[in-house]
């Protein structure tokens, strides 16, 4: 199959998601759409590489908001067909939102417009899904009840994107998930995979069930269930 898969800026159900794009890519041809927010985060998350590695080639091919924008030509394969089913996972809030709405101001929400013209059937896996508690993973972070504000603080010196600010915090933009300051701190004061409870907004929720309702889309509460598509 050959297969168009994009992802939002979300950390929830994003492991997991790379994890079956993985699987996927070694039997079929896919194209990995990236928003802007998608491209952070996974960095954030240190599985920025594990996209990389994947791609490379026509149809195989990794393509970014800030390479594509503003018209999005790359998205123009999926209003002529050339995709047999285009997959966003994982989606968040915003995203759905604005498909809700016909809003294909990025990279992802045009996909999935040009996707409805070229009748590709279109998979969605929203972080969002019902009105419950959710827990998730957060990416690195210093925990300041436990930093002891060293005045020569190896994680500080050593990461090699100079992603921390010294007995503060750790800049998400410059950070790749590396887990370098981790193994450094020996007060393990910095922490990642810490897992969180969020609570649903009923706005969100409202715009998932929306989602579920326009043609030709089909929306999954977990990446696995995107398997059934696959031939």
């Amino acid at each position: 199959m050959r297969i168009a898969w994009a992802i939002t800026g979300a950390g929830h159900l994003l492991e997991e998601s790379v994890k079956l794009l993985e699987k996927i890519s070694q039997k079929h041809e896919v194209t990995v759409f990236l928003s802007g927010a998608g491209e952070d985060v996974l960095k954030m998350y240190g599985l920025y590489n594990k996209i990389t590695n994947i791609t490379g080639g026509r149809y195989r091919e990794l393509t970014t908001d800030q390479t594509q924008k503003y018209g999005y030509p790359i998205t123009g394969r999926l209003s002529l067909g050339k995709y047999d089913i285009l997959i966003v996972s994982p989606t968040t809030a915003n995203t759905v939102a604005k498909i809700v709405y016909g809003i294909s101001d990025t990279l992802v929400t045009n996909a999935v417009a040009q996707a409805g013209k070229g009748h590709v059937k279109t998979i969605i896996i929203p972080v969002d899904f019902e009105l419950e508690d959710v827990d998730t993973i957060l990416p690195a972070k210093i925990e300041l009840n436990k930093c002891q504000k060293c005045q020569i603080c190896p994680p500080t010196q050593q990461c090699p994107n100079n992603a921390i600010i010294q007995n503060q915090e750790i800049d998400l933009q410059k950070c790749i998930g590396c887990g370098v300051c981790e193994k450094l701190c020996q007060y393990n004061a910095i922490t990642s995979g810490k897992i969180i409870t969020i609570h649903m907004r009923p706005i969100d929720i409202e715009n998932t069930r929306k989602l579920e309702k326009m043609p030709n889309i089909t929306v999954h509460k977990q990446p696995t269930e995107i398997l059934k598509y696959i031939k």
